[in-house]
């Protein structure tokens, strides 16, 4: 199999080469069970943002990136915006999304509480990879609707043309494989 090196300071990674299109494929960067990867690069990502009250991820991979970076900061709690609407959610805000890994329409949603929480603050989404820029945006969106005020995007990874963005923050830059 294909792999592309990543180097984050002294951390590397043998990333495998997956098609997502015809036309396209990406070097898979999954930081579900990598300690050593997300405990290197939070103190760093948390160095770059600015005075945040609260982190926003997207239910699941952003899940260990964003427990550690609200250690670093410092914060009691953070916000995961759900992939489905659970049970015990009471008037949910929902926005629809289609990502480059999922290519096909999700929704985010958040809880009423996870709205109380947001209300009014300062809020740094995260991400682990930040490429078209639609997860982004629609945790954005989510978070606009629930009345907070984006003051950050982050990811560890700007994938191919996300590296050029001027309105996110990461650590390094991913290619993307066009045939």
């Amino acid at each position: 199999m294909e792999t592309y090196t990543l180097r984050i300071g002294d951390i590397e990674r043998k990333l495998p080469i997956v098609a997502v299109s015809e036309e396209l494929s990406i070097a898979s960067f999954v930081i579900l069970g990598d300690t050593e990867l997300v405990s290197y690069t939070a103190p760093i990502l948390a160095s770059k943002l600015p005075e945040v009250d609260v982190l926003v991820t997207a239910e699941a991979k952003g899940i260990p990136l964003v427990y550690e970076l609200s250690k670093q900061l410092g914060m009691k709690q953070y916000v995961v915006a759900r992939k489905s609407i659970k049970p015990y959610m009471e008037s949910p805000l929902i926005n629809e999304v289609v990502s480059i890994t999922t290519q096909k329409k999700q929704i985010l949603c958040l809880d009423s509480d996870d709205v109380q929480q947001i209300k009014g603050k300062r809020v740094a989404i995260i991400d682990d990879v930040i490429s078209t820029g639609q997860s982004v945006r629609g945790l954005e969106e989510l978070v606009i609707q629930a009345g907070g005020i984006v003051a950050a995007k982050a990811a560890i990874l700007a994938e191919g043309n996300a590296a050029e963005r001027e309105d996110i923050v990461f650590l390094e830059k991913l290619p993307l494989f066009r045939k």
